[in-house]
């Protein structure tokens, strides 16, 4: 059941992460940010919740 906390975490992180970039920045800066972000999520997925 900790792994649903964590899930909920990361969603809320990336909301949140998405409408600062979108109100910030431009059309490629926001392109270039999101897909970093999503690289970081799942960077942490295989290293943490794959075991």
């Amino acid at each position: 059941m900790e792994n649903f906390g964590y899930y909920i975490f990361c969603l809320i992180a990336f909301i949140v992460a998405f409408f600062i970039v979108k109100k910030v920045a431009g059309c490629l800066i926001k392109t270039i940010v999101l897909a970093v972000i999503i690289a970081v999520l799942a960077a942490v997925y295989y290293m943490y919740i794959r075991q």
